[in-house]
């Protein structure tokens, strides 16, 4: 079929903008030809089985999945009853951007918290973890954290280990919405399991499509003694693929020769070079009318400037608002995200807030 896109074009909207990595094309198409057992009993599958447990530890169990909100929705739902509700942050994708698919798919309350870096801490869980046992109140029974988290910044291990020791003190699992888990990894320069297995958490949405992947995201159960019939589960959710390898073939391509983790570091480097860039502009007074809301700890800028202002740099390179009334914006940047991309975006910024005075 004849190409329907130019190729050429840039934006700083999405990762999720960015096509698929080659290495994980080529991953696919090995994964092609043949016959293999449908439904998650081929041998791609099981190789990722035994990968997950050497990155996770030995009791994890991997669960791939078509999408992100599959993912939190049917990991949410294997480790509460019809009764519970989740402590999250206001600004959580579970709450914002996924169509309240875990309340009106899985019938989950979300006890949401607002934060000023997307951050929860046990003190801020505690304000919406309580009434126990009240049967006037959906029973707060687990707590949900993002890594990276939706503001772009991290936890890290040990942050991540406060909040599990609580939740777990009062009875609550701990999920992990990992979305931008790699680029979290490449940021904190840790294995996966340091802030996850190691740091208490029970069960992680681990993503994929933000890095490169075709369409392919898993659960990973981290501690089995919480969860309960999400093989079930998954298929009722209709998150049960057929042709199960080409899933399993691209997660495993993260895996290879650290694809997954040089990928996200690119991405969080030219987060960086961004940031950095402007930073350097409005230190010599060539870019005025531009701050930033929040540490560019991965690949994330969020950045503030006036409105029209931001119009006007979207007309000329895509991406979006996070906050209009107070001119809050995101940058992302993304594996194939070149200096040249950059560069050039920075370019953009600098003249269309020259033109606004």
């Amino acid at each position: 079929m004849t190409s329907l896109h130019d190729a050429k074009l840039r934006s700083f909207a999405s990762d999720n903008y960015a096509g698929v990595h080659p290495e994980v094309l080529t991953a696919i198409a090995e994964a092609n030809g043949g016959h293999q057992i449908s439904y998650g009993e081929d041998t791609y599958t099981e190789r990722l089985h035994e990968v997950v447990r050497t990155e996770f530890g030995d009791a994890a169990e991997v669960f791939p999945v078509f999408n992100g909100t599959g993912a939190n929705v049917v990991a949410l739902t294997s480790v509460i009853p019809r009764w519970g509700a989740v402590v999250a942050t206001r600004t959580a994708h579970i709450h914002t951007d996924e169509g309240g698919a875990p309340e009106k798919m899985a019938g989950l309350k979300l006890y949401t918290v607002p934060t000023p870096d997307g951050k929860l801490t046990p003190e801020l869980i505690a304000t919406e973890a309580w009434g126990w046992g009240d049967e006037h109140r959906s029973q707060p029974l687990a707590v949900s954290i993002t890594q990276t988290t939706e503001l772009g910044t991290l936890y890290t291990p040990a942050e991540v280990r406060a909040i599990a020791d609580w939740a777990h003190a009062n009875g609550m699992a701990l999920h992990m919405d990992g979305a931008r888990i790699w680029n979290a990894a490449a940021a904190l320069g840790v294995p996966f399991r340091d802030f996850t297995t190691d740091a208490g958490v029970d069960i992680l949405s681990f993503g994929g499509t933000k890095n490169g992947l075709l369409g392919a995201e898993a659960i990973v159960v981290l501690n089995p003694d919480r969860v309960d019939g999400l093989i079930f589960l998954r298929k009722t959710s209709m998150q049960l693929a057929s042709k199960m390898r080409f899933m399993s073939a691209q997660l495993l391509a993260l895996f290879q020769d650290g694809l997954g983790v040089r990928s996200a570091t690119h991405a969080n480097t030219m987060a960086t070079r961004l940031r950095s860039a402007l930073e350097d502009g409005v230190a010599a007074g060539s870019i005025r009318g531009l701050a930033f809301s929040q540490a560019t700890q991965a690949n994330a800028v969020f950045a503030v400037l006036a409105n029209e202002a931001a119009d006007r740099i979207r007309d000329r390179v895509r991406f979006y608002d996070w906050d209009r009334a107070v001119g809050q914006v995101r940058w992302m940047c993304a594996f194939d995200t070149t200096e040249a991309d950059v560069d050039a975006f920075v370019t953009v910024i600098r003249e269309e807030l020259s033109r606004l005075g």
